[in-house]
């Protein structure tokens, strides 16, 4: 999954019209809220094969941070 995926389906699973890039603060998006955490990891679990610990999103400050979860490049 490439970052321009990522960033179109994150904006779907918060329902938002927000702009947002990998710079984009999490706590700055009115959308990301637990319901969306909730389906991010649900997302990572079911279509990207990525187990995460609700710790790790919760620590997610940047979509970049959200990103690199997403994809393994986190630790």
């Amino acid at each position: 999954m490439n970052v321009e995926e990522f960033i179109k389906k994150l904006v779907d699973l918060m329902d938002t019209d927000a702009e947002i890039n990998l710079s984009t603060k999490l706590a700055d998006v009115e959308a990301w809220d637990s319901l969306s955490m909730v389906s991010f990891y649900s997302f990572c679990d079911s279509k990207l094969n990525r187990r995460l610990l609700p710790e790790q999103i919760k620590s997610a400050q940047t979509v970049e941070d959200l990103f690199k979860l997403a994809t393994g490049e986190a630790s």
